[in-house]
């Protein structure tokens, strides 16, 4: 189920955002079109009893009560049904079912689990437990505190900048996705956080001894006690009274053994932060990746916080199916027979078991990239269950001039996990036989000068182990927020999967901390939770915490709105204002001045007199159309070409594109004629080939031809394809060529008495006229005229061309050519649909 506000509250002209946080909210079904409901209210007809089987955290508690408790209805019959739902495919199954009323509710029962072992299944069912409420309204609470607030300061700052900075709507994919988040706004700033750090660094010079020393072989690197020194003449005499001893007596020898302990369970976030590190991959595609293979049966459930195995889980069965890899099966069998060990105890949030391979496969049956993710489950798997790996840590220490430096030497004894995760290993180095008291010549002393250098930009691995700590998202979450700021382009992802900050990204950062530090902050998002986590506990009721959370975010967007000027003022400073933005290009039909054209996405005219923006269609060249105007506001008129040989081409007046004079336009290529935010949507409008103006010149009453094989768009000709003259449809992609070289082709106000498409006039070129005489001036009707019907071809429209290709009756006037005869067409009002 999805959470939104109603209809009355979608059009973002007609709301002010201020009253989001008052507004009703409405839960819809999120796939209506898969009939669940339908599904799930017949197999629930015979059913006396409800045993919910869903996943043992707050939002699967919020599933028994939203779809199974406050949506019970209808008849209870016979028999037991128990549904296991672990994935929520049936999320909304009781919603359905029917069953209502406090005798129904009596009869519903929840299910506790952490793996669906037969063992956990069974102990389930005989310990079966009321559904937690409290646990169900937390969530319900965290639902309409996102929406409300995400909506409300979403929709005021992306009104308020859209289409005030020239260069600012290139830097966003769409106009409506300055957006604001509790979740995502706080993951953006940890991005902004670092790149402020790395831009306000100043390096330091530094200085460290380097002293050189070889014994049985061996030449070793001492390190300097001291690290480093920040002052050069204080190093300098270190080094100078290094070099007069110039001998390294060894002071203390130590050995210890130490161990690296094996990994616990795989959860969801480690093995985002793997597969961003280590495989290449992001979250969000590191999460369809093991959903697939979830899907498919290769892996267990991805989507968990749990590290700790269940008690019943069935270790050797889960190794046994690895023995015949080629890569890992002998290792595995190897530690069937020495005998595995049992995982370190981890953490059991009580949702899913860890990630673990369910069945054999290989990278023929998934795919590369598939298979790198099952491989690392595989391996990880295999080496929580391994030995820890164990060595022996060796430290010489040395005396100098009086100066202490230390050499510090691994041997690996027991590989143990790290013959399975090599990438973990210990590095070992060697050194040579010392003994206490032993005295050894200095080879060389360097004094190593060097700089402070500033942290590195967020990987995406860093980044996800900042949201986990803070509290940022869920482990379902976590991979769209980050997939979010980096698709609304506030940030970018570089090599090494480093999130490097736009410049967008920086100012709507930048912004909140002059106005408002805590929007954010993680700490906002930590708030949140915490009231959040006493409505789950029972410790507070869950509408004074919404209203109470509610009402402190709209003091905050009170202020923020009266405070919005700081911000913007940082957006000044970074993006170009539109009257500097753009080239002069044609004249406002108000003001009878020069508007700007914007070629930057989404591309625009700016009238700087009137301080008006018009949107046009995108992605195609914008031309002025020969300085002539729309007869109804006098805006001079603008050619839109698409690009390619196909590609149509048509006339538009800039105010009548966005504020269409005439009721009832259907809308270019089917777009919706506005967004959300009001604005004329990408690629919506009304063009002049959708004007129903009478006795407009361009309007489609006057450039129409005949109407669309295809669709119930009408062919409309190209006024600028000359010499390669065309019709196309103003609707959809239906193309059709006229006469190739004819020196013009225009329509007439003359209608086809057979099927009334207009008469066109054709005026051919001398040398290729197809005409008997030589004559050169033609009218006709493309469908009825036997010599224009043969001239034409349909690239798109094959049944409208099969259909002209065998059949037609034709009415020609030239000054050297009579008429056509030829058959009768069956339908002479133009319904190709029926074809």
């Amino acid at each position: 189920m999805g959470v939104d506000f109603p209809a009355k509250y979608q059009d973002w002209t007609a709301t002010d955002p201020l009253d989001l946080f008052q507004a009703s909210i409405l839960k819809a079904e999120s796939n209506p079109k898969a009939h669940i409901c339908r599904h799930l209210g017949q197999e629930a007809r015979d059913c006396g009893n409800l045993v919910l089987w869903l996943d043992c955290d707050r939002e699967g508690e919020n599933i028994c009560f939203e779809e199974a408790i406050d949506l019970l209805g209808k008849g209870i019959g016979g028999d037991l049904l128990c549904r296991l739902d672990i994935e929520k495919a049936y999320h909304h199954f009781m919603e359905c079912t029917g069953f209502r009323g406090n005798e129904a509710r009596r009869r519903v029962y929840r299910a506790r689990f952490s793996s669906v072992t037969e063992k956990d299944i069974l102990k389930a069912m005989d310990n079966l437990v009321v559904p937690n409420e409290d646990e169900a309204l937390a969530v319900d609470a965290r639902q309409e505190i996102d929406l409300k607030v995400g909506v409300a300061f979403t929709r005021f700052q992306t009104s308020y900048f859209q289409g005030k900075y020239g260069n600012l709507d290139s830097r966003v994919i769409s106009l409506e996705q300055l957006l604001y988040g509790p979740c995502q706004t706080p993951t953006l700033g940890f991005c902004v956080q670092r790149y402020l750090q790395i831009n306000t660094f100043k390096p330091e010079k530094f200085w460290t001894l380097h002293p050189y020393i070889t014994h049985n072989g061996y030449e070793l690197q001492l390190e300097w006690e001291r690290n480093k020194l920040f002052d050069l003449d204080v190093s300098v005499m270190f080094q100078k009274f290094v070099m007069e001893d110039g001998i390294a007596e060894v002071t203390d020898i130590s050995e210890k053994q130490e161990s690296k302990s094996r990994p616990s369970g795989l959860n969801t976030v480690n093995l985002l932060k793997v597969a961003s590190s280590a495989l290449g991959f992001g979250p969000q595609m590191a999460m369809q990746l093991a959903e697939r293979l979830y899907t498919q049966g290769f892996i267990s459930y991805p989507r968990t916080e749990s590290t700790a195995y269940p008690s019943s889980f069935d270790f050797k069965s889960t190794l046994g199916m690895q023995i015949n890899n080629p890569t890992w099966g002998g290792y595995v069998q190897k530690l069937l027979d020495d005998g595995f060990h049992r995982p370190r105890s981890g953490t059991d949030v009580g949702d899913h078991p860890p990630i673990t391979p369910m069945q054999p496969t290989n990278e023929d049956m998934v795919g590369k990239d598939a298979w790198k993710i099952y491989q690392y489950v595989c391996e990880h798997f295999i080496g929580s269950v391994s030995p820890d790996c164990k060595y022996v840590r060796t430290k010489v220490e040395f005396s100098i001039g009086g100066e202490n430096f230390r050499c510090i030497g691994q041997h690996v004894m027991v590989k143990g996990f790290t013959s399975i995760m090599p990438w973990l290993a210990v590095n070992e180095k060697n050194l040579p036989q010392f003994k206490e008291g032993e005295k050894i010549e200095v080879s060389k002393v360097e004094l190593y000068e060097g700089k402070t250098s500033p942290p590195d930009y967020l990987t995406e691995s860093e980044l996800i182990s900042l949201m986990e700590k803070n509290g940022i998202g869920t482990d379902a979450s976590i991979p769209v927020h980050i997939n979010n700021i980096c698709e609304r382009n506030f940030v970018q992802v570089q090599a090494g999967r480093k999130l490097v900050p736009t410049a967008l990204g920086v100012c709507l950062i930048r912004g909140y901390q002059c106005i408002d530090p805590d929007l954010c902050l993680p700490d906002i998002r930590s708030f949140i939770e915490q009231q959040i986590t006493l409505v789950a506990k029972g410790q507070a009721d869950h509408f004074r915490v919404v209203e109470h959370v509610l009402q402190q975010f709209k003091q905050k967007f009170i202020y923020f709105v009266k405070q919005i000027e700081n911000m913007d003022a940082l957006f000044e400073a970074q993006f170009s204002p539109l009257a500097d933005s753009g080239r002069a290009l044609s004249k406002c039909g108000k003001c009878l001045r020069y508007m700007k054209y914007i070629s930057t996405q989404p591309s625009r005219m700016y009238c700087g007199t009137c301080e008006e923006v018009y949107y046009l269609p995108q992605k195609g060249t914008i031309k002025l159309y020969k300085e002539l105007t729309c007869p109804l506001d006098n805006f001079e008129l603008l050619i839109f070409s698409l690009a390619g040989p196909e590609g149509k081409s048509f006339p538009l007046c800039p105010y009548c594109y966005n504020s269409p004079p005439f009721e009832g336009i259907d809308t270019l290529f089917g777009a919706s004629k506005t967004s959300s935010s009001g604005k004329p949507g990408k690629g919506a409008g009304m063009p002049c080939l959708l004007c129903p103006h009478p006795t407009c010149r361009h309007s489609l009453i006057a450039q129409g031809v005949c109407a669309c094989p295809e669709c119930n768009g009408t062919l409309v000709l190209d006024p600028v394809s000359a010499p390669k003259w065309r019709l196309y449809c103003n609707m959809c992609s239906c193309l059709v060529y006229l006469p190739q070289g004819a020196h013009r082709i225009s329509t007439t106000r003359d209608k086809c008495p057979e099927c009334e498409s207009a008469i066109l006039e054709v005026d051919f070129n001398k040398k290729t006229t197809p005409l008997l005489d030589g004559s050169t001036l033609y009218t006709g009707c493309i469908l009825c005229d036997e010599l224009l019907h043969s001239l034409v071809e349909v690239k798109h429209g094959k049944s409208f061309f099969k259909r002209m290709g065998s059949r037609g009756r034709g009415r020609g006037r030239g000054s050297g050519r009579g008429r056509g005869r030829g058959g009768r067409w069956d339908d002479p009002k133009m319904s190709f649909r029926d074809f």
